[in-house]
């Protein structure tokens, strides 16, 4: 242990000294994803992906410029990774470290515009802290996808705010752009950022330059195919976004908003503590933070404080429940508002400790990942989610004993389908609603297809047998005994309808 303070120390020093402050924080963000991924195989692959994980690579195997459910970037994104790496756990689980890593480090390049570097590392070390940069992203989805693309977005907004620079000004209409091809979520991101740019008080020399409006061109053309094929088909994701946030009563959104909020501060109420006992701030410090004084840093206030407050009385006037989860892209700004007031003193030694605090957390969860894992083993039978590495290969074998090409469609059972796609490695796609355009009947019939049901489950089987729709098939009745990571798991019945290809 006494070894491990003194790295940390000599870490400490190397991210301090302006000459290697980059490169120091660039491989220990590559180390913070590295443990955190490890983390999560250790502790959440047993019980196989998150059905927002499996889905996302549902959704990847046809690629468009959108999807039933959402936009399409998170779906390019696992698309672009796998076809680098192989489906697996530990892979997913990096690329869903990857997000929080990036956003720390444009959080810390941020920063380097508002802050000296002692209080650079103090605010990279306390948002580390942040629940949203670890244990919620390891559950890769199109919210945790936002965190790097609304950080770049506000750090390209900033300089081209104060700048004026058409090079900053085209980016920040990349990544806004991006952003709302992850979620639309980001409407309030880009809402925020120009209701900052009105209001503050250089906006006249801003409006006047080019780079508002090369950020709107840039943006506009890159989101541009997705508006076409929205309308193309019928609005849909709008229609599903409707359809699942449906308008509640008044009294039930002002208790949703008021959640909402209190839920966003709660999960960053650690490192706002730790900088309010460090640096002993008072009433007056409180006010300079959440409104300074100077242009620079009020703009930087109302860049962070719109977004985060804008969903709440939106989702007043719509009527409609949001939750703090999904204000996990919106604290990029943070640091800066808590560290920049000339009254707040930070010492090295304050760095320091909370930069050691910041870095040991994480090793020492991931020490005791083995116990977390066994306590959170699922009782019971196995899911199929769990046992999907297995019964993926059975799904194949059995396949390729009929049919020499790959297979190209599995329909069935959504909970058993979803994870089965994701592991094959014919890279199938799912015949599960909402998931994919279904394709045509002669596609469909010229492919063949499989679907699985649990065994005895016999309303999935009318389904199955309904879409087969009188074709010949092989039914084959399968057990798989073991679970990967739970050794002794009780064994699982699966059957699995084989449909070859007809012409």
């Amino acid at each position: 242990m006494l070894r491990l303070v003194h790295i940390l120390k000599n870490l400490r020093a190397s991210v301090t000294d302006p000459d290697n402050a980059n490169v120091t924080v660039f491989f220990a963000l590559i180390a913070y994803a590295a443990v955190w991924t490890a983390y999560g195989v250790i502790t959440k692959g047993p019980a196989g992906f998150h059905p927002d994980m499996t889905e996302i690579i549902a959704w990847s195997r046809d690629l468009d410029f959108g999807y039933l459910k959402h936009p399409p970037f998170s779906a390019w994104l696992v698309r672009g990774w796998f076809e680098i790496v192989p489906v697996a756990n530990w892979s997913y689980y990096l690329l869903a470290m990857l997000m929080p890593a990036i956003a720390l480090w444009v959080i810390w390049l941020i920063s380097a515009d508002y802050l000296p570097l002692d209080k650079r590392v103090a605010g990279l070390a306390i948002m580390t802290l942040v629940p949203f940069f670890s244990f919620h992203a390891l559950k890769f989805n199109v919210n945790t996808v936002l965190m790097p693309l609304w950080a770049l977005t506000t750090l390209f907004f900033l300089r081209s705010y104060t700048t004026r620079s058409p090079r900053a000004a085209a980016f920040a209409g990349i990544f806004a752009a991006a952003a709302m091809l992850g979620k639309y979520w980001s409407v309030f991101l880009l809402a925020g950022l120009i209701i900052a740019a009105l209001a503050d008080r250089r906006r006249s020399k801003y409006f006047r330059s080019a780079a508002p409006w090369i950020t709107v061109m840039v943006g506009a053309a890159l989101i541009a195919p997705h508006v076409i094929w929205l309308a193309e088909h019928d609005f849909s994701t709008f229609k599903y976004a409707s359809a699942v946030h449906e308008a509640k009563s008044f009294g039930a959104t002002v208790v949703a908003a008021l959640g909402y909020l209190a839920g966003s501060f709660g999960y960053v109420a650690l490192p706002a503590i730790i900088v309010f006992v460090v640096a002993r701030v008072n009433v007056a410090t409180l006010r300079e933070m959440a409104w300074p004084q100077d242009d620079d840093r009020r703009l930087v206030a109302m860049a962070f404080w719109a977004p985060l407050l804008l969903p709440a009385a939106a989702a007043l006037v719509a009527g409609v429940q949001i939750t703090s989860l999904w204000s996990m892209s919106a604290w990029t700004l943070l640091p800066v508002l808590l560290l920049s007031p000339q009254q707040v003193t930070w010492r090295p030694v304050d760095s320091e400790r909370v930069a050691i605090f910041a870095a040991v957390l994480p090793i020492v969860l991931l020490a005791a990942s083995p116990f977390i894992a066994a306590q959170n083993l699922p009782k019971g039978p196995p899911s199929a989610a769990a046992q999907a590495p297995l019964l993926a290969r059975e799904v194949q074998r059995l396949w390729h004993q009929i049919v020499p090409y790959p297979l190209r469609y599995i329909g069935g059972d959504g909970d058993i389908v979803l994870p089965v796609t994701a592991y094959a490695t014919d890279k199938p796609r799912a015949l599960v609603p909402g998931f994919i355009v279904p394709p045509d009947p002669a596609t469909l019939r010229q492919a063949g297809m499989v679907q699985i049901c649990f065994a005895g489950d016999e309303a999935c089987l009318s389904r199955a047998k309904a879409e087969i729709d009188g074709a010949p098939f092989q039914t084959n009745q399968t057990t798989i005994v073991q679970t990967p990571g739970q050794p002794g798991a009780e064994p699982r019945r699966y059957t699995v309808m084989v449909v070859p290809p007809r012409s």
